[in-house]
C-alpha cells in the first residue's frame, strides 16, 4: 500500500470539469460512430460484415460504458467549499473502465481480422488466439491497477503489468502478421487503408499501458488523474472510432475489388469518398423462369 489510489484524488474545479469534459466528449463520440456503423453496416458485402458487426457491437457497449463513466463520475464527488471531495463510489469509474475494454478489446481484434485474408481453420483459430489474448491482457491489468492492495501496491502493479504486457505482445505480432500476410492479396488502395488501420490501433493500444505505468514511476496527483482519465478517453476514441472508419473503408474497397473481379456481388454501387468504386450487382437467380419460356 506504497502509492496513493488514483481515483480518490480531491479534484479542483478546473481539473474536475476537464475529466467531465472529456467523458462527455469520449461517450458522445462513441455515440455517434454507434449510429454510423448501424446505417452503414450494409455498404460491404456479405464476405466482410462481420467487421461492420464487430465495430457496431464494440461502439454500443463504449457508449454504454462511457454514460455509467459519467453516472460514477458525476456520484463519486460532492462540492465542498472550492474543490471536488471523493467518495468510495468513485473507485468504480476504473473498473467500468475494465469491464467496457474487455469486451471491445478483443472485438478490435475481430474487426480487423474480418477484413484481412486469413480464411478457414486458420482464420478461425487466429480470431480465437487474439481474443484470448486481448482479454488477458485487460484482465492481468485489471489485477495490477484495481484488484490486489486497491491497486496501491507498486510490486503487483510491475508483476501484473508485466504478465499483461506478454498478451500485449503477442497481439502486436499476430495481427501484424495478418496484415502483411493480406496486402499483397488487395488493391493498393484498400491495402494503404488497411495498414493505416492497423497503425492507427496499435499505436493507441500503446497509450493504455504507458498510463497504467504512471503509478509505479510517480505519486499520482490531481494533474496527473486528469491527465490519464484524459489520455484514456482520447485512446478509446481513437481505437474505435478513427479506427472503426478506416477499416469500414477497407472493406468497401475489398467490396469493390470482389464485384469487379465476379467473385462476388452486392446489391448497390460501392463508393468511397465521393468516388464510384463499382456497379451494383444482383445474385444470379436460378430457377427462374424468363421472358423466353426457359429457366434461367
Amino acid at each position: 500500500m506504497d502509492t496513493p489510489t488514483p481515483e480518490l484524488q480531491t479534484m479542483s474545479l478546473g481539473l474536475y470539469d476537464v475529466v467531465q469534459f472529456a467523458l462527455l466528449g469520449a461517450g458522445f463520440a462513441l455515440f455517434a460512430y454507434f449510429v454510423y456503423a448501424w446505417n452503414s453496416k450494409d455498404e460491404v458485402s456479405v464476405r466482410y460484415r462481420p467487421s461492420a458487426l464487430a465495430g457496431l457491437c464494440l461502439a454500443g457497449v463504449a457508449a454504454l460504458a462511457y454514460a455509467l463513466l459519467y453516472q460514477d463520475w458525476d456520484s463519486g464527488f460532492s462540492l465542498q467549499g472550492e474543490v471536488y471531495v471523493p467518495n468510495e463510489e468513485a473507485r468504480t469509474s476504473e473498473a467500468t473502465r475494465y469491464i467496457d475494454w474487455s469486451v471491445t478489446v478483443p472485438l478490435l481484434t475481430v474487426e480487423l481480422l474480418a477484413v484481412c485474408s486469413v480464411a478457414g481453420a486458420a482464420a478461425r483459430a487466429l480470431r480465437f488466439r487474439t481474443m484470448a489474448a486481448a482479454f488477458l491482457m485487460i484482465v492481468t491489468g485489471y489485477l495490477g491497477s484495481q484488484v490486489l492492495s486497491e491497486g496501491r501496491d507498486r510490486t503487483a502493479l510491475v508483476v501484473w503489468g508485466l504478465i499483461s504486457t506478454v498478451f500485449f505482445v503477442y497481439l502486436y505480432v499476430a495481427l501484424i502478421g495478418a496484415v502483411r500476410r493480406s496486402l499483397p492479396t488487395m488493391g493498393a488502395e484498400a491495402g494503404a487503408s488497411l495498414r493505416n488501420a492497423a497503425t492507427v490501433l496499435l499505436a493507441s493500444f500503446g497509450v493504455y499501458p504507458l498510463v497504467y505505468a504512471v503509478p509505479v514511476f510517480a505519486d499520482v496527483t490531481p494533474a496527473w488523474f486528469t491527465s490519464m482519465q484524459v489520455a484514456y478517453s482520447a485512446a478509446d476514441v481513437v481505437a474505435k472510432v478513427g479506427f472503426g472508419v478506416l477499416v469500414h473503408k477497407v472493406a468497401k474497397l475489398r467490396t469493390a475489388e470482389d464485384v469487379a473481379a465476379g467473385t462476388d456481388t452486392h446489391h448497390e454501387p460501392v463508393w468511397s469518398s465521393h468516388v464510384h468504386k463499382s456497379d451494383g450487382v444482383l445474385p444470379e437467380l436460378r430457377g427462374v423462369a424468363r421472358p423466353d419460356g426457359h429457366r434461367a
